[in-house]
């Protein structure tokens, strides 16, 4: 028995690597998910693919349709919802809560200036949306 509003499981980093996969690919098969993994990683074998689905099924992170010979295994979260639940406990953990340490962490250091210039824009355009004055200082 699922519980309502119960926080995703925390997967683990070889668990998310499928996960990004199956969202971008949509509900799939573990030969879709392996075949779409060589790319980044072409020493993981099928097995190890099936194995790993089959625990991520098991805490809840897919779910799987078994009506056809083939499972199809899906996400059960949504990115967003999942990558949100992640975010929030790194902040936690990490950054004593502060949302604005994490943020100024990785503008220090993991930003490319590319990057940079369109969290600018984006905040000149939520700024513009709220009603609020926005400086460049």
């Amino acid at each position: 028995m699922t519980r309502r509003n119960a926080r995703p499981p925390k997967p683990t980093a070889a668990e998310l690597d499928l996960l990004r996969a199956i969202w971008r690919l949509g509900p799939s098969t573990v030969k879709d998910v392996h075949q779409a993994r060589l790319a980044e990683r072409p020493d993981i074998t099928y097995a190890t693919v099936l194995r790993l689905m089959q625990v991520m099924h098991g805490k809840g992170l897919l779910t799987r349709d078994e009506s056809q010979r083939s499972h199809v295994y899906a996400a059960a979260h949504a990115q967003d919802a999942l990558q949100t639940n992640l975010l929030s406990e790194l902040i936690q953990k990490a950054f004593s809560g502060s949302g604005k340490a994490l943020v100024m962490a990785a503008l220090n250091e993991h930003v490319s200036d590319k990057e940079r210039e369109e969290i600018r824009r984006f905040l000149k355009d939520n700024a513009d949306d709220n009603g609020t004055e926005h400086r460049d200082d």
